[in-house]
């Protein structure tokens, strides 16, 4: 498994324990995000790792500013990208299981490490269900977004 990861200015070293945490489990990081001391407009991460998930060059990705809405709308920009913000493991493997999302987004300032860590095994360690509900309402909200 690959992971592309990003990060704006509130999030390098959430991120950098992120990428240790995931190559410990043998899954590759792609960092897309700004360093410590470096100022990034959150926009431009998002778009470098939906770029990313939506060329094949990884599985997933993952997204972190202060609070992870930023993230999370400039990711739904994108065409073929369901992207979730999440603070909180239910959500992070439903969203998986449910909804097929390719993009976790979080924010550096309303988790901790520890939840960090959580969230990101939750949404990476869970397929989705391919269950026919779940991936008709998924259907539903690729043509909304053919529409618009």
């Amino acid at each position: 498994m690959k992971i592309a990861i990003g990060n704006d200015h509130a999030a390098p070293e959430l991120k950098l324990a992120v990428v240790e945490h995931l190559k410990a489990q043998g899954i590759e990081c792609i960092d897309m995000g700004c360093a410590a001391g470096e100022k990034c407009d959150y926009p431009n991460a998002a778009a470098a790792v939906c770029e990313k998930v939506l060329g094949g060059e990884a599985d997933l990705g993952i997204l972190i500013c202060g609070t992870g809405v930023g993230m999370s709308l400039a990711a739904n920009k994108f065409k073929g990208i369901r992207a979730a913000c999440c603070s909180e493991c239910f959500s992070a493997r439903l969203t998986r299981e449910h909804n097929n999302a390719n993009v976790l987004c979080f924010g550096a300032r309303v988790v901790g490490e520890g939840t960090a860590m959580d969230l990101v095994d939750a949404f990476v360690h869970t397929e989705f269900s391919g269950d026919e509900r779940h991936q008709r309402r998924i259907d539903l909200i690729t043509a909304i977004e053919e529409r618009n």
